[in-house]
């Protein structure tokens, strides 16, 4: 979910594309201590993506030294704007809504206010929040395009017994809701996930990708999903691609392996 979020605060001016974090691989908030996965350093937006700076994702979602934050609000305004939260309109039944969380919510349903903590976590894609995958793949695809939201499809034409061929196209959602500038920092530091850092294998393909590595708790053992969502070529976008392993640990131990096989087997039979 970071690339989301980082469109997010940019687009709501929360930070620009030169605002750095030091990343001294925690924030401290009373006796909380809100972990990342490792030391960064010094990170700006870019780097942070390419990374999956958690430390920086926390601060520009719930607010840290001289960042205000988006909070809860402002973050799911956008996730729902590139279709997260309800389902999708995809022409085969059965499809799921995921979640995007709030402060009333959580008051009605848990009795418990709405506290920093739970926008560090809804900020790095943890907590309440909950997508599917193909909600993820859709919202990459959006990002790879430059900005354009598709209703998903399976089909593309029906023919029916008197041969009328019947069009199942996919329907624009919404296009031109952020600003190209601020897409093109998105793609470039998804770009840097493969160029120089967490997805590094990738660049032995025979095309350029851009991705994100993810890794998501579930369950009350420590136990991940490994995620990896990616679009290539970079330079001239032609497929999306979301890989999911069930409690397969890091994305980019398990997930980004099997990435680069689809690709070399999409673009080799070419």
């Amino acid at each position: 979910i970071k690339p989301l979020i980082a469109i997010a605060a940019l687009s709501e001016g929360i930070i620009d594309e030169s605002t750095s974090v030091n990343c001294t691989g925690a924030i401290n908030i009373g006796s909380y201590a809100f972990r990342d996965w490792k030391t960064h350093g010094t990170v700006d937006i870019r780097k942070a993506i390419a990374e999956s700076c958690d430390v920086f994702f926390y601060s520009v979602g719930g607010g840290y030294g001289n960042i205000e934050g988006l909070g809860m609000e402002k973050m799911g305004k956008y996730e729902r704007l590139f279709g997260l939260g309800d389902k999708m309109g995809i022409d085969i039944p059965g499809e799921a809504s995921g979640f995007i969380p709030s402060k009333e919510w959580k008051l009605e349903k848990i009795g418990e206010k709405w506290y920093t903590g739970n926008d560090y976590h809804a900020s790095i894609g943890q907590g309440f929040v909950t997508a599917t995958s193909l909600q993820v793949a859709n919202y990459i695809a959006a990002i790879a395009n430059g900005g354009t939201l598709y209703e998903p499809r399976v089909v593309s034409k029906i023919v029916n017994e008197n041969q009328d061929i019947i069009d199942n196209s996919s329907v624009v959602v919404r296009s031109k809701f952020i600003s190209p500038g601020i897409i093109k920092i998105v793609q470039e530091g998804m770009r840097q996930t493969v160029v120089s850092g967490s997805a590094r294998s990738l660049n032995e393909l025979p095309v350029s990708v851009a991705g994100k590595t993810g890794t998501a708790q579930f369950g009350n053992e420590d136990k991940t999903h490994a995620w990896f969502v990616s679009y290539a070529p970079y330079e001239n976008p032609e497929l999306a691609l979301v890989v999911f392993v069930e409690g397969g640990g890091e994305g980019s131990s398990s997930a980004v392996p099997v990435t680069k096989d689809v690709y070399k087997w999409y673009f080799n039979r070419k």
